[in-house]
């Protein structure tokens, strides 16, 4: 009982602090697959709305996307690491999504007591897209190679005063990362690209990306608790990081560049990771933020 005390008392500063702030959240990984941990996601969102933060969620879904395919007997393609998308890969996209995904999400934290509501891109225009152009270095000689990833886009608008309204109405959203072009085509987005957007155009508090490692690895394998955006992009040029945390540190980086205070890389597999995060002074992940100089404990520095 002493060490539940101790525990509210240390999450109380944090609480002061971020009640009224607004939080995106990127959901995925093995946290979207494993039952516990899409139990305890759900109470984390649920709680924060509780005591006053307004969370915001964009999800992935790029293994469900892969068993629809599959299941269809579409063979799916990438390059440069991301989905190749002709329109019916697009339709199947937006069905997973949308269709599926997004609702799943939904249902979870309003069964834990919130009032989620769901929302793709489309919808009021919410993130508006244009094509990704890709380019493949070739050398010094050559000219880089063009990659054409069909119907897949970057962000080139957010629509803030959609997700306002529903921060007023005490609505969580929960948001698919669906986009559309101005001749109403439908793209396929990186949903780390999009909670970044979201988080930068909110002018967010925190952007938190969940992942199914412990956080950013320096290059002996250990855990790098806290990163200025500086020390983040030299990790990146240096060929440090590796995989799918690359496009998340780059993420990370133009979030504070865009003004979100702080950006926190967790480790999704660990239940309440969210809160973790949050509401302790230690922390469970990494933390990127413009300079140092913050203090963890409330934070009482990170609006300088």
């Amino acid at each position: 009982m002493h060490e539940k005390a101790r525990l509210l008392i240390e999450a109380l500063p944090y609480i002061r602090r971020f009640s009224g702030k607004t939080v995106v959240i990127k959901y995925g990984g093995h946290a979207m697959k494993d039952e516990e941990l899409k139990g305890s996601f759900a109470q984390d969102i649920v709680l924060m709305k509780y005591i006053g933060i307004h969370p915001v969620v964009v999800h992935g879904g790029g293994p469900q996307i892969g068993r629809m395919l599959e299941r269809l007997g579409k063979k799916s393609d990438f390059l440069g690491g991301m989905r190749v998308t002709d329109e019916d890969t697009m339709d199947i996209v937006e069905m997973v999504l949308v269709g599926k995904v997004n609702k799943e999400i939904v249902t979870l934290i309003n069964r834990h007591g919130g009032r989620a509501i769901g929302l793709s891109g489309k919808d009021g225009r919410l993130i508006e897209a244009r094509k990704l152009h890709l380019f493949r270095y070739q050398g010094d000689d050559r000219p880089p190679e063009i990659l054409d990833l069909g119907l897949v886009g970057e962000v080139a608008r957010i629509n803030v005063e959609i997700l306002r309204i529903l921060e007023k109405s005490n609505l969580i959203p929960v948001v698919a990362p669906v986009g559309v072009g101005k001749s109403d085509e439908t793209y396929n987005i990186n949903a780390d690209l999009v909670a970044g957007r979201i988080a930068g155009a909110l002018r967010a508090e925190k952007l938190i990306l969940m992942t199914d490692v412990q956080g950013v690895l320096d290059a002996d394998g250990r855990l790098v608790s806290s990163l200025t955006v500086a020390e983040a992009a030299d990790l990146l040029q240096d060929d440090v990081l590796k995989g799918g945390m690359i496009p998340k540190v780059q993420c990370a980086i133009d979030a504070v560049q865009a003004g979100v205070q702080k950006v926190h890389i967790v480790d999704g597999r660990l239940p309440h990771s969210v809160l973790l995060e949050l509401f302790t002074d230690a922390g469970i992940g990494t933390e990127i933020v413009k300079r140092t100089g913050g203090s963890r404990p409330g934070e009482e520095e990170s609006d300088s």
